[in-house]
């Protein structure tokens, strides 16, 4: 029996598949590049010692996802595929409904079609919305402020109809914090298209000098240094996280939220100095406006992982930097 990894030569998706293949998973990955490289597939390759099959290809496709259902023997599917930029989903609404959650709807069919009754979905913090206070906790009520937000609502609430639909399916909901660093090997790590959005790969293009400064948005939340604070995780953690939630998924029927961090916040400048620390470099930064709909603190209760899965983030904050630089060196980024 084999997984379907969607989405599975992103940040996320490369670093679980490895995971996947060291323990012992036979890997099938679906992807149609948009925020990624083919090149992922022979660094893949270089790690694990495996061939991972591989399908070009979109999950709003129902060609493909029926070619790969029928040439393998899916088990479970972990989904990751999906857009993921905030400001642009503001940009761009229907994009983002149409292709994270119409995308999901599709995928789930191609499931039911075969029998498949697995999923690990690749959800987020974002849908605690802005009025729980922290620590986040997974029974709390879930909301969003942009449209990708709303996909990961909406998508949570159709796995969850799912379920209660069909008593043999299981669906794990993973609600991510904030994942940073980078493989041991430096061979994969973040490599976004353009611009980054999130913060590390922001920082070491600052670092590197391809953009002059690092804009900091809003340095008076009530917070230890004035700058927001958010739950970092290393992103091998999180990759683990997901191979817990498949052995989890195995044994246990219906759908559970469960949240994927550390439990400890870590400010924009704490970061900005642990990276300054790992790498000798100054990293100039600028301070701007808040972000409309940014929270001043952000971190998981991360106890229901632990319980259900027996997993906890084991990385600090200076490893994920030490990583992050190192893959930022090895590809010439910095």
């Amino acid at each position: 029996m084999s997984v379907l990894v969607t989405g599975g030569t992103g940040f996320i998706g490369s670093h679980t598949a490895v995971q996947l293949a060291q323990a012992g998973e036979d890997i099938v990955i679906i992807d149609n590049f948009s925020n990624s490289k083919p090149e992922v597939l022979g660094k893949l390759k270089t790690i694990t010692g495996k061939e991972m099959r591989f399908y070009e290809g979109d999950i709003r496709d129902g060609t493909v996802l029926d070619k790969i259902f029928s040439e393998n023997a899916i088990e479970a599917v972990i989904h990751f595929a999906g857009l993921k930029a905030v400001g642009e989903s503001v940009e761009k609404p229907l994009e983002y409904y149409e292709n994270n959650v119409g995308g999901t709807v599709n995928l789930l069919e191609a499931m039911k079609r075969r029998g498949c009754k697995k999923m690990i979905f690749s959800s987020s913090a974002t849908v605690y919305g802005n009025d729980n206070p922290v620590p986040f906790v997974e029974d709390m009520s879930t909301s969003a402020i942009n449209p990708y937000g709303w996909t990961k609502v909406m998508i949570e609430h159709i796995l969850e109809s799912v379920c209660a639909s069909d008593p043999e399916f299981s669906a794990v909901l993973l609600r991510y914090f904030n994942p940073i660093g980078a493989h041991k090997s430096g061979l994969i790590g973040e490599d976004p298209q353009g611009i980054p959005n999130n913060l590390m790969p922001y920082i070491m293009k600052v670092a590197a000098g391809e953009l002059p400064y690092l804009r900091v948005y809003g340095a008076d939340y009530d917070t230890v240094d004035g700058t927001g604070v958010r739950d970092f995780i290393h992103v091998v953690d999180l990759a683990d996280g997901h191979v817990a939630a498949l052995r989890y998924a195995r044994a246990h029927a219906g759908v559970e939220a469960v949240n994927l961090g550390t439990g400890k916040g870590t400010s924009v400048f704490e970061l900005v100095s642990a990276v300054e620390k790992v790498t000798g470099i100054k990293i100039p930064y600028e301070v701007v406006g808040r972000r409309t709909g940014d929270i001043a603190i952000c971190y998981a209760d991360a106890s229901k992982a632990k319980r259900l899965f027996e997993w906890k983030a084991k990385r600090g904050i200076e490893e994920m930097c030490e990583d992050s630089a190192r893959w930022a060196l090895k590809n010439k980024i910095l």
